[in-house]
């Protein structure tokens, strides 16, 4: 029986993707775990990989062609099989429920009309966890893509931990693995990548030559860019913003990095991942920050999930997700900050692991920017920039000294969080930040 390639729903906010390019031609041989086409969503870029078997009867969309979530992009069959009334949109296939076309992936909250096998819960905490490959008949089981790419890096796939359907090994999980040091990778666990160090600052150069051509061009937007168009006017015009500033010792915060460095010199600890920590214990003890705007009610959430803003290496912003990260440890907060920001900034994230969080942090601190007001992301009702820590000259017991300072600003929506209610958070951010031992009860 054929069965539609449709075009997957990636995220909550997505509404469309563009075809990035097709891995089969019309004709060729399709067998399960087979990955058929690329695709661009609003956050990321991912894979679809065959659930059945057959031949790649029809493409319908070609590469570059932006398509709402739930066309129709490709029918596969078998080779003397009638797809004429698939093609025409007159017919259904049992096969588009359970044995369609599932992304690497897929959104377990995706219904059976997108055509998309849900995949196996999610673990709490962010991620699944990677297994490794599983071996059918003495092979392991992975896609071409992740078999050719294996073999061309020297990698050996019974060390590869598999994220695909059934824990097949894709393209992401390659791409994992060769990032992991040696002893890491053979460990075929899921680990965290090398820690992913702030962009160097831009060096000056000498100014270019005087252009000559057009005028100017015009480049269409990414699907990244016109999500991020769109849910910042729906964010700024209509959410009424109001914004609190407050500047924090980081002196004891800095201790405690270099404390930290000597007791495990692999981790690495930023000042990002002790301000992450430092939110989720102050929302803990101010549940109506940790709070979102329904229309007709404000829910109060009871997990803290943080969301980071991170601009991607090809341009855009995403923000992955820390879940429950006030059950979480500094030490695991800054695992699985880097690992998050690692795979962001390459669009490799799993659909789980970019929503559904209930407050967000934007931190530009490292690119040097002392101060800046962050914009809410909807239905969130608050969120924290976080300016650089900075050397400055203070006042302390009637005599200057040098201080080490942050500045950090709530962008509240105030019909969810009252003034007071913001400065009693930052309040307490402040003294967990100035004395970050609390942060090890």
């Amino acid at each position: 029986m054929a069965a539609k390639v449709m075009m997957p729903k990636g995220s909550d906010t997505m509404t469309e993707g563009k075809v990035l390019k097709w891995l089969k031609k019309e004709g060729d041989p399709v067998s399960t775990g087979d990955t058929v086409v690329e695709i661009e969503t609003d956050k990321v870029d991912m894979e679809v990989e065959a659930m059945g078997g057959g031949v790649l009867r029809k493409i319908l969309v070609q590469p570059g062609k932006v398509v709402p979530v739930g066309a129709l992009l490709a029918v596969i069959g078998k080779p003397d099989e009638d797809i004429s009334a698939l093609v025409k949109g007159d017919g259904a296939s049992a096969r588009d429920v359970g044995l369609g076309l599932a992304p690497a992936k897929a959104d377990a909250s995706v219904g059976p009309t997108n055509a998309i096998a849900p995949g196996p819960a999610p673990a709490v905490g962010g991620t699944p966890p990677a297994t490794p490959g599983p071996v059918v008949g003495g092979r392991v089981l992975a896609s071409p893509l992740a078999r050719k790419m294996a073999k061309e890096m020297g990698l050996d796939l019974a060390s590869i931990a598999g994220t695909g359907p059934g824990g097949r090994i894709i393209r992401q999980d390659v791409e994992r693995s060769a990032a992991l040091p040696s002893h890491a990778r053979a460990a075929a666990g899921r680990e965290a990548p090398s820690p992913v160090r702030a962009p160097a600052p831009t060096p000056l150069r000498r100014p270019p030559a005087a252009p000559t051509g057009p005028e100017f061009f015009d480049e269409p937007l990414s699907s990244m860019r016109k999500t991020i168009a769109t849910r910042l006017v729906q964010s700024k015009a209509p959410v009424p913003h109001f914004y609190l500033t407050i500047e924090v010792d980081m002196k004891r915060a800095k201790d405690l990095r270099e404390s930290a460095t000597l007791l495990d010199p692999a981790l690495k600890l930023s000042y990002n991942d002790i301000i992450l920590k430092a939110c989720a214990a102050a929302l803990r003890q101010h549940p109506e920050v940790n709070a979102s705007f329904q229309g007709e009610s404000i829910r109060y959430h009871n997990r803290v999930h943080l969301g980071m803003a991170v601009a991607t290496d090809g341009g855009g912003l995403i923000t992955p997700v820390i879940r429950n990260a006030d059950a979480m440890s500094l030490q695991e907060i800054s695992r699985e900050t880097k690992d998050l920001v690692g795979r962001a900034r390459t669009r490799k994230l799993l659909p789980d692991e970019y929503v559904g969080s209930t407050f967000s942090v934007s931190n530009l601190g490292m690119m040097g920017i002392e101060e800046f007001a962050a914009v809410i992301n909807p239905p969130e009702g608050a969120i924290l920039a976080v300016g650089a820590v900075t050397e400055k000259p203070v006042v302390a017991d009637g005599r200057v000294e040098v201080g080490l300072r942050c500045r950090l600003t709530l962008s509240c929506d105030h019909r969810v969080v009252d003034g007071a209610t913001g400065a009693k958070f930052l309040q307490t951010l402040k003294q967990i930040l100035e004395n970050p031992v609390y942060l090890a009860f």
